[in-house]
């Protein structure tokens, strides 16, 4: 079929328009970003914070993460296992697609090619990342001594939750099976949080809550879960697709108000957030 010069001209601007709509970085599921569930929170909750490991490499969708992480729009996020271009297109889709605007930093302990991408001589840089509805000031990042089987380290910030100021670590402590590292890696980041009277830890500790290479966490702050101690006292929930608790907030100084765990179907950690008084 001849279509007419017309007829050409407008099924041409149509597809133009199409395309500056969607923009270059629509979701690969769609044209869209996947839509929120209807209980879903619509601007950032400022007394929230959350803690989540995105998996990495697990090739998930950007654009699942941001729809995961705006379900819940914490003010404060703690991302682990996380690259500098993912983080760049999470960010990306929480402004463009829900109106949520965060500031980012970075604990990069890794350039890796095959995690990250990039090219050979320019790998994609991979470790932990901040979030904050507010900005963030005193940046600390420190590599631990000793990564173990990886580089590890924690990332620190100074922003506001609740309304208040407070230090927030983001840490990912050393894989399973190496509980020595563990316990070295905890010394030092347990030494920098006891300069802190108000403190918050997120991260992947890759260890239950009864394992020793904790002791010196727990010395100096609590869990978010109620039932989550050193000796359990009640059920404490798993973060983990194998049924552990490895994922933490610990709270120095504040008040937990409530707390969440979310399995994903995004990453192999689920997603733990809590809402704090900080006064």
């Amino acid at each position: 079929m001849v279509l007419g010069r017309g007829t050409r001209l407008l099924a041409g601007a149509v597809i133009v328009a199409c395309i500056v709509f969607v923009g270059p970085s629509a979701p690969s599921g769609g044209l869209f970003a996947r839509s929120l569930p209807a209980e879903a929170v619509r601007d950032v909750v400022p007394n929230r914070v959350m803690t989540w490991n995105i998996c990495n490499p697990c090739e998930e969708s950007n654009a699942d993460r941001a729809a995961e992480i705006a379900t819940y729009a914490p003010q404060v996020i703690g991302l682990q296992e996380a690259c500098v271009r993912d983080v760049e297109g999470i960010r990306d889709y929480l402004e463009r697609h829900y109106g949520l605007v965060y500031h980012v930093e970075y604990g990069m302990v890794l350039q890796n090619w095959d995690r990250c991408g990039g090219v050979p001589w320019n790998p994609g840089a991979f470790g932990q990342a901040i979030l904050s509805a507010a900005p963030m000031t005193d940046r600390d990042h420190v590599e631990y001594p000793e990564g173990g089987s990886e580089d590890r380290g924690y990332l620190a910030v100074t922003t506001m939750v609740g309304g208040q100021p407070v230090r927030v670590f983001n840490t990912h402590l050393a894989q399973r099976r190496q509980e020595a590292v563990r316990a070295d890696q905890a010394g030092v980041l347990a030494a920098e949080v006891a300069r802190h009277d108000r403190a918050i830890v997120l991260g992947d500790f890759n260890a239950v809550p009864d394992a020793p290479e904790l002791a010196r966490i727990w010395a100096l702050a609590a869990d978010t879960d109620p039932q989550c101690r050193p000796s359990p006292v009640g059920t404490c929930k798993p973060t983990t697709d194998w049924q552990s608790k490895f994922d933490y907030i610990f709270l120095r100084g504040i008040v937990p108000l409530g707390h969440r765990v979310h399995p994903t179907p995004y990453s192999d950690h689920h997603v733990l957030h809590t809402d704090v008084d900080p006064t």
